[in-house]
């Protein structure tokens, strides 16, 4: 008689293929796989240690993503942000993110402000030692927009947040060698500055013309020189 098969079965089959997602997104976003790439189920599964199935559903939820494309004849590749792409990002990213920090600045205690003040302050110190080792800064800056984010005490907008944040992730990735240390360290000043004045409608703006700036340098960084749509959709 074969084994009872319980909710537990399925559950680590389930945590597998989301292990096998995490992995992939992992190299994609250290560079070990690029746009273009092929994702070759056989290959991966024997480099892993599991069997095709975790692997092929984990290509399943990332073409679902839109991070994966399968290519007839040649099966699952990885695909480049386009213009558009970029655009929605961005564009989502400053409703979601302005709404967050305009609830954050209404409700987010002293004590978690001061917080988040004194993380940036870390961030201002590792810029001026000019420790050779700290390469970027891009992932304090992170940090403050993720915990903006969380203080908005927002549950369907955190996952909302979540959901996109792989993407956001890839894109900070093409900015992340272009941005110094010292221009992370001065442009999230801002954002500290208007958590601290408590003023909703200031920060909110503040944040769309933060999230607006980055846009526009990507667009430039990817040599493009029209903009989807002008500064007046964002503010």
């Amino acid at each position: 008689m074969k084994d009872t098969i319980t909710k537990q079965h399925f559950a680590d089959k389930q945590n597998m293929s989301h292990d096998v997602i995490d992995f992939f997104k992992q190299q994609i976003l250290s560079g070990q796989l690029n746009p273009g790439d092929r994702i070759v189920e056989t290959k991966f599964a024997r480099e892993l240690g599991i069997s095709q199935t975790p692997v092929r559903e984990a290509v399943r939820q990332l073409s679902g993503e839109g991070i994966v494309t399968i290519v007839p004849n040649k099966g699952p590749v990885i695909n480049e942000l386009q213009t558009r792409d970029i655009y929605e990002i961005y564009s989502l990213r400053a409703s979601i993110e302005g709404l967050a920090i305009r609830i954050a600045t209404q409700i987010a205690s002293d004590e978690a402000v001061e917080q988040l003040e004194n993380f940036y302050e870390g961030m201002k110190l590792k810029e001026k030692e000019k420790n050779e080792s700290v390469n970027s800064l891009l992932l304090d800056s992170w940090f403050i927009h993720q915990s903006i984010i969380q203080l908005s005490n927002h549950s369907r907008l955190i996952r909302t947040y979540e959901s996109i944040s792989f993407q956001i992730a890839l894109v900070n990735r093409m900015l992340g060698s272009e941005s110094s240390k010292q221009k992370e360290v001065e442009e999230h000043l801002e954002l500290i500055t208007a958590l601290k004045e408590r003023d909703p409608d200031k920060a909110e703006l503040t944040m769309r013309k933060h999230i607006y700036r980055s846009y526009r340098e990507c667009m430039e960084l990817k040599g493009e020189e029209h903009l989807e749509h002008g500064e007046n959709l964002w503010i």
